[in-house]
């Protein structure tokens, strides 16, 4: 097998292949073999027909099916070996007609060529950096919203903004007395949550009420006409639920209060783990950190839409092989890609493609690379993440570990994650190479600051 490749422009090459007999005979010869020992032939036992009629019945195809094989095998190779970085699949030039008599095969393909980019980055390249300021608003608002999170329910006096009521619910006519008959709806173990009710009206009845006194209030109300809400709150069926309408009177029984978790070793460990924080100040400071923690991918995304910036503006003017990308898509998917939406297909595609050649030339410049123990980092903080949501913050390792595995073994989610962390990776890779010009402002500016963003990227 003889191996060429030959330039056809400044962004395209010509990759030709040359078979002799040596190079596929003995392959072709193993299949026919194959095929008579496992098919059934009409006028034969399996296994007993010779390897002459084997050919004469099925040589022209199975040579046909090897030879093809064989070249496009030795193409991709020769790309690989030779470090060619090549777009899109190899676009055959050529259709050779597989005989049983010809011995020798010539087979060209044209592949496109991605530009060489040389990407520079180093301290000579200065880039903002916006890191939100924590003030003492957001260390308040995170210690009450932890306090109520880890706290607990306990009876209380009186109904406040987040409290659970139960009691009796009764059916009322009309005229707002209790229905006495038989078909009256009567809830004798009843509970509602009114800081959940979609009329906040309706809310309000229960404010400040005590136990012993009774609230007239419209349960489809509440509900907003949610049947499944209606029909669990009144222990009846979505069916019957449709026919409630009128109002119904909740004696109340008892009052659950959310009680904030108080300072001390037990909650600092609930929130921040064993022996992390073992005072008022260091639990300010742990509070600091985590919304700290909190607001750090927006400063970092901020940068990293900064960074796609500056690398397209100045890397992207490039010349692609769109001519050759053309004729690749067309072949390769006729369906979708027609002479007439092709100019336009490839318009949308170009600075995606654009970028990813930038992507690919600037891990390549900072050697970053994307192991397989990044990929279960990610995965194992998305599935805490998950797991939190149902309250479940102390789960051990071996469970989430577990956990994060069964992600990656989906093909859609591993590939979504490789590109996470292949581009957090590199964002922050750049971020080390260049300067990175320090800027501290408040949250409000920094809202501010997108906004403007945002508005500018619409305009352009």
């Amino acid at each position: 097998m003889n191996i060429t490749q030959e330039p056809l422009s400044e962004t395209s090459a010509k990759i030709v292949v040359k078979l002799d007999e040596a190079d596929y005979k003995d392959k072709v010869k193993a299949e026919l073999k194959r095929i008579g020992q496992t098919h059934v032939i009409p006028g034969f036992r399996k296994g007993h027909i010779s390897i002459d009629q084997l050919n004469r019945r099925f040589g022209r195809e199975v040579k046909s099916d090897i030879i093809n094989r064989e070249s496009a095998k030795a193409v991709y190779d020769f790309i690989e070996k030779e470090g060619i970085h090549a777009l899109g699949n190899p676009l055959a030039l050529n259709v050779t007609e597989i005989n049983l008599t010809d011995k020798d095969y010539t087979f060209e393909y044209e592949i496109a060529l991605a530009p060489a980019i040389d990407v520079k980055l180093d301290k000579s390249v200065t880039l903002p950096f916006y890191t939100i300021a924590v003030d003492d608003k957001m260390v308040e608002e995170q210690d009450k919203g932890l306090r109520e999170q880890f706290g607990a329910q306990v009876p209380g006096e009186e109904v406040d903004e987040k409290a659970l009521v139960k009691g009796t619910i009764m059916q009322l006519d009309a005229e707002g007395n209790v229905l006495t008959t038989e078909d009256a709806i009567q809830v004798l173990d009843g509970i509602v949550a009114p800081f959940t009710f979609a009329d906040k009206d309706q809310a309000a009845l229960f404010m400040g009420k005590k136990v012993g006194d009774k609230v007239r209030f419209n349960p489809a109300a509440t509900a907003g006409d949610n049947l499944a809400e209606v029909a669990s709150m009144l222990h009846i069926d979505k069916e019957a639920a449709a026919d409630v309408k009128g109002d119904f009177e909740l004696a109340i029984s008892e009052i659950i209060v959310a009680r904030p978790a108080e300072l001390g070793d037990e909650y600092y460990t609930n929130v921040f783990g064993p022996d992390k924080v073992h005072n008022e100040e260091e639990y300010k400071q742990a509070v600091s950190n985590m919304i700290a923690g909190q607001l750090r991918p927006n400063s970092e995304a901020l940068f990293s839409d900064d960074a796609h910036k500056y690398l397209v503006e100045t890397y992207g003017d490039v010349k692609l092989p769109l001519d050759t990308l053309k004729r690749i898509l067309k072949a390769n998917n006729p369906e979708e890609f027609t002479d007439e939406n092709i100019d336009a297909r490839m318009e949308d595609m170009v600075p995606g493609l654009k970028w990813q050649l930038i992507s690919d030339a600037v891990c390549k410049a900072l050697d970053v690379k994307v192991e397989e123990n990044d990929l279960l980092g990610r995965a194992i903080a998305i599935a805490r993440q998950q797991f939190a949501q149902y309250g479940m913050y102390n789960l051990d390792d071996e469970t989430v570990a577990d956990t994060a595995k069964r992600f990656l073994a989906n093909d859609n989610f591993r590939e979504r994650i490789y590109d996470e962390v292949r581009n957090g990776k590199m964002f922050y890779a750049v971020r080390q190479a260049v300067t990175a010009d320090e800027k501290t402002v408040s949250l409000d500016e920094f809202k501010a600051l997108i906004e403007d963003r945002n508005k500018a990227n619409a305009t352009e």
